[in-house]
């Protein structure tokens, strides 16, 4: 199967999903669980957009906890670079209707929460197909050591899927019934 018709494919099952698992979805206090161990940390999330996992509830109880807090912005030739948030401050409307940080200070975060449209077993992701993740996991990783995590619901894993060259294997994926 293309990418392209997987990703349509979960798209379509996540929309019509959504609701009723996310009222079942214990993933935030497996995750603030797991990063109460680290402190000060800066974690980079995602703003969500179709049906995905609400990152912005995640960083904002990560943010109470003292981890300093990023979303991205995208640029030309389909790069990205996060910038520094805070839960309180006002978002402008980016690239693609995004809503992205109106700060000009750029971050490196140690820790990244990647949005995903399908992964597998071996925690590679189908994302959008820009390939901006895997763009920028792959300049952080030469700069600094970075850990990434995919947010998903566990119907999004897939047994096949398609990998080039390209893609980039994340750390995580928490689900809302597990963490591989």
């Amino acid at each position: 199967m293309s990418k392209k018709i997987l990703r349509n494919k979960i798209l379509f099952y996540r929309k019509n999903n959504y609701k009723i698992v996310r009222l079942q979805y214990p993933l935030l206090k497996d995750i603030l669980k797991n990063f109460n161990l680290l402190r000060n940390k800066n974690i980079g999330g995602y703003f969500p957009i179709n049906y995905e996992i609400d990152s912005l509830k995640i960083l904002a109880q990560l943010e109470k906890l003292g981890h300093k807090i990023s979303l991205p912005r995208t640029r030309k030739g389909n790069k990205m670079d996060f910038f520094e948030w805070t839960s309180n401050e006002p978002l402008l409307i980016g690239k693609f209707g995004i809503p992205v940080p109106c700060s000009k200070k750029k971050v490196y975060p140690d820790i990244i929460l990647v949005p995903l449209v399908a992964f597998n077993k071996k925690k590679f992701r189908l994302g959008y197909g820009g390939g901006y993740y895997d763009r920028y996991i792959q300049k952080m990783k030469k700069i600094k050591k970075m850990l990434t995590i995919g947010l998903a619901f566990s119907f999004q894993e897939v047994k096949k899927l398609p990998i080039t060259k390209h893609d980039k294997k994340l750390d995580f994926i928490f689900t809302e019934n597990y963490i591989k």
